[in-house]
């Protein structure tokens, strides 16, 4: 079953923690993130963002982003991240996290 979260328009130092928390209180199932409400996008939860790709392709655990905001896709441009750099893939064999 696949995970979803829709996360927060500002995502700065200030959201840091709760990303972070509400990240690990979904790990070990396939996760889809809602960016399409994001406004601003700050480099300690983009860096978040980036260990959670690193754990879910550990746990081999799809992670998928989905309704990528204008913003969001900027701010990942200038930081110099591509959203395929943060998904992880379904593993072969293994359905696609439906849309």
């Amino acid at each position: 079953m696949t995970e979803r979260m829709e996360l927060p328009p500002i995502l700065d130092l200030v959201a840091a923690r709760a990303l972070h928390t509400e990240l690990l209180r979904r790990r070990g199932a396939a996760l889809e993130l809602d960016a399409g409400r994001v406004r601003r996008l700050g480099g300690q939860c983009l860096q978040i963002l980036l260990a959670a790709r690193a754990i879910w392709a550990a746990d081999k655990q799809p992670l998928r982003f989905t309704a990528l905001s204008e913003e969001f896709i900027t701010a990942l441009e200038v930081m110099g991240v591509s959203v395929e750099a943060l998904t992880v893939p379904a593993p072969a064999g293994k359905d696609e996290v439906p849309a």
